[in-house]
């Protein structure tokens, strides 16, 4: 699986964006479900370790954060156009952390020029390791290729069950687990946050969203494309 070395992160941010970012006023994220890290700033994410709860959280406050304040230059999604580094690939390991928080808390100027703001003081650090918790999340390039197929047919299937047609839900729920198992993060991270992840989390438990997670997979399998 490929991967950014340090390096070569540095290298990309010195020589290819090519737009400014200094000029978008970064915009406040709601961290209250996040459990809090403390005021001195950590080298490693905290919420990589946490209880499914709290990760879950983390990802899904880092998902609105990301695409609300990193999207312009580094890609919705975390898919990189070349503007700026694709982060998806940034090791889910410590020296992975260090580089992202240094990068976070102080930004990048380059020739005068703001190319990146410190988000630092601005969003806080709850916000930064969720948004890195996303980021380091992210399927690889092409990990549902082979299973849009059958993921399409799973979301026609779960848009009947929404209207009230009949369905095994605990096996529709099995087998997108069982996909969801079988996909790679870009960064190395053990879990992917995948459309076949959310969709089989939403149909979870007692009370199945039918509805949200058919469109969780025609709105994810329509960006992967």
């Amino acid at each position: 699986m490929f991967r950014i070395p340090m390096a070569a992160l540095g290298l990309i941010v010195s020589t290819s964006i090519a737009h400014s970012h200094g000029d978008v006023a970064p915009q406040p994220m709601n961290t209250d479900a996040l459990p809090d890290v403390g005021e001195e700033w950590l080298i490693e994410n905290p919420y990589r370790a946490e209880s499914d709860e709290v990760w879950k959280a983390a990802i899904e406050i880092g998902d609105s954060g990301y695409n609300q304040n990193c999207a312009r230059c580094h890609g919705l999604g975390g898919v990189s156009g070349g503007l700026a580094p694709d982060l998806r690939y940034l090791e889910a390991e410590e020296y992975g952390d260090e580089w992202y928080v240094e990068r976070f808390q102080v930004g990048y100027t380059q020739n005068g020029i703001t190319k990146m703001p410190a988000f630092g003081e601005l969003l806080g650090q709850k916000a930064a390791w969720a948004i890195r918790t996303y980021l380091e999340t992210r399927p690889d390039d092409g990990e549902l290729d082979e299973a849009t197929p059958r993921l399409l047919q799973i979301r026609d299937e779960l848009d009947a069950m929404a209207d009230g047609a009949s369905g095994d839900a605990e096996a529709l729920q099995a087998e997108l687990e069982t996909i969801a198992n079988g996909v790679e993060t870009g960064s190395g991270a053990p879990i992917a946050d995948s459309v076949a992840f959310r969709a089989a989390y939403l149909i979870s438990g007692s009370e199945p969203n039918f509805s949200a997670a058919a469109e969780a997979l025609t709105v994810g399998l329509s960006a992967a494309h």
